[in-house]
């Protein structure tokens, strides 16, 4: 059982957005507070016509926008002969239901248009599997609504009890669905989990930063990894891994990831745990930021929440401020500078910035770990496994029963081995 494409489709479509803005909020919103819903709605395909604000003391929870502005939208949206009505906040299938009985039209939210376009976007097997969980979840609780956007039950015994209900049915189908997709995303984190793991011999990097930031071009800048880059939200959806040569014939190994929005779905999130895998296994990460954007910090703070949530919002950070090129206003730099003091000011497009940037990370991990060369009993299988696994081995020999290593390795770490085994040597490594 899948769901229709057409369930979730605005592909070709005439669009009006909208959105309720509570009093509390709305002193709190810079530019145009649809912008970005905007760009989403037309990285679907749709053809905006009508955008729609309202400020109100409170969101109403039967209509959103309250009856009287629906019947309004309802009027307009024939006037204009929409196909379908987008809010730019989450809205519950109550909400989704009475907005339809009244203006007649699809009326979507924006996790709907989000899932749409990550939809499309999904090339892979994982990240088609990805896509389905996140689908499922988000329908789920809507299945009143939607249940007719789900394929039949294809006959056989057993598969429907005496009287049973055809939402009772698809409940049943939703729910098993889900927990088959998520058993086989889990077979796919673990590979991933080892996949990453056997890559402790190189520092790891991680590309994050809001959609359309200019991660996947900042990414074949620092590597030589032929990465697709559009002027579109959501170009990349697969994680994909180069090598970066840094002075002093230092590599690393630099990962580009899935961008983030403001409001990201929390099931998106939780379906691409093995596509984020090697954000949360990453030495240090690479915080793109647009710096021509007129709401470049709140764009960081929305990818910090996201980095909290998988739990890595103590990780190493370099905030990388790219599109220098593009900005027309240069008094936001000493402003930008003083707020985040460990960034660097790129342009990806023309290379402007990236030997510092380069510069940055070299200094970054090599504050980080020690390069030092440590020996111990042959014999000592236990300390062998966890140098193995938390530290960086560059090289292992074996000398008169015993071994010796030539490790990068966090002093926090060191110093904890030091405390659990005596036989262990260690001096700075000299090459």
């Amino acid at each position: 059982m899948k769901l229709k494409d057409t369930s979730f489709s605005v592909r070709a479509e005439r669009a009006i957005l909208f959105r309720a803005l509570s009093y509390p909020n709305t002193i709190d919103i810079d530019g145009e507070p649809l912008e970005e819903l905007s760009r989403l709605a037309k990285t679907a395909g749709a053809n905006v016509i009508y955008t729609l604000i309202q400020k109100r003391s409170h969101i109403d929870p039967l209509y959103y926008v309250g009856k009287g502005k629906a019947q309004e939208l309802q009027k307009i949206a024939n006037e204009m002969d929409a196909d379908v009505l987008i809010c730019d906040d989450n809205l519950t299938p109550a909400q989704v239901k009475n907005l339809e009985k009244i203006i007649g039209k699809k009326v979507i939210d924006r996790s709907e248009l989000i899932l749409d376009i990550f939809a499309t976007r999904a090339k892979t097997h994982q990240a088609k599997l990805q896509v389905e969980l996140a689908q499922l979840e988000y329908t789920k609780p809507r299945l009143k609504r939607m249940w007719t956007h789900l394929s039949r039950i294809e006959g056989g015994i057993g598969t429907r009890g005496p009287g049973e209900k055809q939402l009772e049915v698809d409940n049943r189908i939703v729910s098993k669905k889900i927990q088959d997709l998520k058993k086989r995303l889990g077979e796919i984190e673990k590979r991933q989990q080892r996949v990453v793991a056997s890559r402790k011999e190189f520092f790891t990097v991680s590309i994050v930063g809001y959609t359309n930031a200019g991660k996947s071009t900042l990414m074949n800048a620092l590597t030589d990894v032929n990465t697709l880059v559009e002027d579109k939200l959501f170009a990349t959806l697969d994680t994909k891994t180069g090598m970066c040569k840094l002075e002093g014939s230092k590599n690393v190994l630099i990962s580009d990831t899935v961008g983030f929005v403001q409001k990201l779905p929390h099931y998106l999130v939780s379906s691409f745990k093995a596509t984020l895998e090697e954000t949360r296994s990453a030495d240090l990460l690479l915080h793109v930021a647009d710096i021509s954007s007129p709401l470049i910090q709140k764009q960081i703070e929305s990818v910090n929440m996201v980095l909290k949530e998988l739990g890595c919002e103590a990780k190493p950070t370099i905030i990388v401020l790219n599109k220098i090129d593009a900005l027309k206003d240069e008094s936001v730099i000493p402003l930008l500078k003083n707020r985040y003091k460990n960034c660097c000011i790129i342009s990806a497009k023309t290379n402007q910035g990236i030997p510092e940037l380069k510069q940055k990370i070299v200094k970054i991990l090599e504050k980080k770990f020690l390069n030092i060369e440590l020996s111990c009993s042959q014999e000592n299988g236990k300390l062998i496994a966890s140098l193995h696994e938390n530290a960086h081995v560059l090289e292992t020999k074996a000398d008169d029963h015993r071994l010796k290593f030539h490790l990068l390795i966090e002093d926090k770490f060191l110093s904890k081995l030091q405390k659990l085994y005596d036989d262990i040597q260690i001096k700075k490594f000299t090459g």
